[in-house]
């Protein structure tokens, strides 16, 4: 039988088809619906969802909204009062199940709040994208990859001029983004084309190393998919 994850907060499923690569079943769970999530989908509150169903899990992947702490809204009070703060209830939930878990943010605010057990990026991977994520691993432990050097800047129009450079900025509608292909290509996303779907998300290489490792942790044979 195959190990479930429960994917707290899930949006599109960056990080859910990571876990499927590394063998598991994935069940998610959003506020918001998720019409192109690949996997088993609960609309619901993510946090009261874990409280009644976590125990049926063998761990769980949190990734709560960071906008309360993002790097975009530290410099305004506006986001404390207009985004709820679930890093903290999250965490709370998470250890009270007693399963493995793994808690995902942004560099940012949130970061400081968490404990930083590892950080991935693109370049680890080999994708047209940096987009570090910092990853909070409870009840259980993973080496931390080795940070490659960065092999230039990000390619976009800054100041009227265009700058060259092996990656793309996944975020916004601005100009000299990318396309949707190329934001797919770099994310390593195929099943959505939505801009705002593939900006939210982390990359599956991301999730599918956290996932072989969960896997030799929980005692069984990461079953890689594709």
């Amino acid at each position: 039988m195959k190990k479930r994850i429960l994917d707290g907060f899930c949006g599109a499923g960056g990080a859910a088809m990571g876990y499927h690569l590394a063998g598991f079943e994935v069940i998610g769970v959003d506020i918001n619906p998720q019409p192109n999530y690949p996997f088993e989908f609960h609309q619901g509150d993510a946090i009261e969802f874990a409280k009644q169903h976590g125990h049926e899990f063998d761990a769980a992947h949190y990734s709560p909204p960071c906008q309360h702490d993002c790097t975009l809204t530290a410099g305004t009070n506006a986001g404390k009062f207009t985004y709820p703060d679930l890093l903290e209830p999250t965490r709370q939930v998470a250890e009270s199940i007693g399963r493995p878990y793994i808690i995902e943010q942004p560099p940012g605010r949130a970061s400081k709040r968490m404990r930083v057990d590892v950080t991935l990026c693109g370049e680890m991977f080999g994708l047209a994208v940096i987009r570090h994520r910092n990853f909070e691993l409870g009840g259980w432990t993973m080496p931390q990859p080795e940070h490659i050097k960065h092999r230039g800047r990000v390619a976009g129009l800054r100041h009227g001029q265009w700058f060259e450079g092996p990656y793309f900025a996944v975020y916004g509608e601005g100009g000299g983004k990318g396309t949707v292909t190329q934001w797919q290509q770099a994310m390593g996303i195929d099943w959505t084309g939505v801009r705002k779907e593939i900006a939210e998300a982390i990359p599956p290489a991301y999730t599918r190393l956290i996932g072989g490792a969960l896997m030799a942790y929980l005692g069984a044979e990461a079953v890689i998919v594709g």
